[in-house]
């Protein structure tokens, strides 16, 4: 089945429908950039809050900045799911995550452990460079297959395609035009 064709509902199963209909709707903002700063403010606010029960023995994480830690995560996790619905605050998004990420080393147990650090930096990061894409003219598709027609023969002097060699170029010997020869 073409991906870019339109579906229908009455055409395929009701889960290919969802799966194509969740495939376009994340090709239309940065996905992933929020998927990785919602996931990263997960442990930056749960880490100061969870004990560990070994038998009779607690073991607790909590710090002084556990209300600092639940404050960067719940912005983290908020900027995660604005990124999906609001791709108009990209930048912002992306700078403020990054910053928070690096807040969250000094005041929320190492960032949760490093874990949420990363995962915040690197959304962050996607959020930044994510550009919405443009749709493709026909014209620019026509004036570049012409353009690609034109340089064909290799112009000064760069090697033209592979069928485009001299009559006395083989495989297999060294004048073979474009450095397509074998050695020996």
């Amino acid at each position: 089945m073409n991906p870019q064709a339109p579906v229908r509902a009455a055409d395929d199963a009701w889960l290919t429908v969802v799966y194509y209909r969740f495939r376009a709707w994340r090709g239309d903002r940065p996905f992933w950039a929020g998927l990785f700063t919602l996931i990263g403010g997960i442990p930056i606010a749960y880490f100061p809050y969870a004990d560990l029960r070994l038998g009779n023995i607690t073991i607790a994480m909590a710090t002084t900045a556990g209300a600092g830690s639940l404050i960067i995560g719940i912005l983290l996790m908020t900027l995660g799911v604005a990124l999906w619905f609001q791709q108009g605050i990209r930048v912002f998004a992306g700078v403020a995550s990054i910053l928070l990420a690096l807040v969250s080393l000094p005041v929320s147990n190492l960032g949760g452990f490093f874990l949420g650090f990363l995962f915040s930096l690197l959304g962050g990061a996607l959020a930044l460079s994510w550009a919405p894409g443009k749709p493709a003219d026909p014209e620019d598709a026509q004036d570049a297959a012409a353009e690609a027609d034109m340089f064909a023969d290799g112009p000064l002097g760069a090697p033209g395609p592979y069928d485009t060699e001299t009559a006395y170029a083989t495989e297999t010997n060294a004048h073979a035009d474009g450095g397509r020869n074998s050695a020996g």
